[in-house]
């Protein structure tokens, strides 16, 4: 496995340019709806946890307005999801960015994905397993359900794919990344445009 994540890391950083260079008209075209559609800025910037629970900063497009109640505090999520954003997430232009997360090493193309370092506290031993390799822009988790399964299942798809982490594995999570795309399955939660937060485990794993 070792060799396979030292090639992965290479493979990664060649096509990252690649895909940056390919892409760039799509994300001028995003950066400029984003600007015409809402105020603030272009990219959204936070916090993430990656390998080995080291702290990153994630790069999105912004997908939400900043719209606030009468007491300053942002509105909910989904009712600050902005028509541009919307279309953004669907098709998964909002991840574009992370490419360059890719070029300094902080992120893979395949691996679970980032999350709130808040969440870091309410993980069990088992599911912080999760952070043993790279967080990617897709992973195991997103192609078996997204935000369409509980947060204990995604857990256990990221701990399975740490386990069983290959080219074989990397090559059928792109292929069934690029088809959900394309069909815009599991993209969105039920009920809501995002995921509710995670604040613990209520099954044991």
């Amino acid at each position: 496995m070792k060799l396979y994540l030292i090639v992965k890391k290479t493979l990664d950083w060649i096509t990252a340019c690649f895909l940056i260079i390919l892409s760039s008209p799509i994300m001028l075209a995003a950066a400029i709806a984003i600007m015409v559609g809402s105020k603030g800025p272009v990219l959204f910037r936070q916090k993430r946890p990656g390998k080995m629970g080291k702290i990153f900063t994630v790069y999105k497009f912004r997908t939400m307005s900043l719209e606030t109640d009468q007491d300053g505090n942002l509105l909910p999520d989904i009712l600050r999801m902005t028509r541009v954003g919307t279309f953004l997430r669907k098709c998964s232009i909002d991840e574009l960015p992370q490419l360059f997360n890719i070029l300094k090493g902080d992120m893979s193309f395949i691996g679970p994905r980032p999350l709130l370092v808040q969440y870091l506290i309410h993980y069990t031993p088992e599911q912080n397993r999760r952070h043993e390799v790279a967080p990617g822009i897709s992973g195991w988790a997103q192609v078996n359900g997204r935000n369409t399964i509980s947060w204990e299942e995604k857990f256990q798809y990221d701990v399975w794919y740490v386990d069983h982490i290959s080219l074989k594995l990397d090559t059928k999570i792109v292929f069934k990344t690029i088809k959900n795309v394309l069909v815009r399955e599991g993209i969105n939660n039920s009920q809501d445009d995002t995921m509710p937060m995670f604040s613990g485990s209520t099954l044991d794993i």
